[in-house]
């Protein structure tokens, strides 16, 4: 599995994660985003109603019900119950029941020491366990740049 990892510098989580989802989607892939608990469920589920004035992005989590239909499932559990091939962490959720997806975007907090650490520690056990590992650095203008 190929997990890119991307350095938020710029933007909050809630800003960064609708415009990627967008691409996800546009690529045809149904997505899953794990969240490490359930008050960064909410706001992110808030995020993704209203980020932009003109749209939204299909999503859902496990209290709307028909989690089989949601393109963009969110959750704090394992769980993927819409068949996601690309899995989403923030908030240093947990990789685990990753091997059930074939990409994963794992994004973190470039301006929180502790966040920049935890995802450290993860890059260094994705590579240690064979994983594809890509890393991306958000720039000035919020978009995103493959660093070497």
């Amino acid at each position: 599995m190929q997990i890119g990892f991307y350095h938020l510098t710029r933007s909050r989580v809630e800003e960064a994660l609708p415009r990627l989802l967008e691409k996800v989607l546009a690529a045809g892939h149904r997505v899953v985003v794990r969240t490490a608990d359930g008050e960064q469920l909410e706001l992110l589920n808030r995020a993704l109603w209203t980020y932009r004035r003109d749209s939204f992005l299909p999503h859902g989590s496990r209290a709307d019900g028909f989690a089989d239909r949601q393109p963009v499932y969110l959750t704090t559990g394992l769980d993927n119950p819409n068949g996601a091939t690309v899995l989403v962490l923030v908030g240093g959720a947990s990789l685990e029941g990753g091997e059930a997806y074939a990409r994963c975007l794992d994004m973190f907090d470039g301006n929180d020491p502790e966040a920049v650490a935890a995802a450290r520690r993860r890059w260094r056990a994705a590579r240690e366990s064979g994983h594809e590992l890509v890393y991306w650095q958000q720039t000035d203008g919020g978009g995103w740049q493959r660093a070497r």
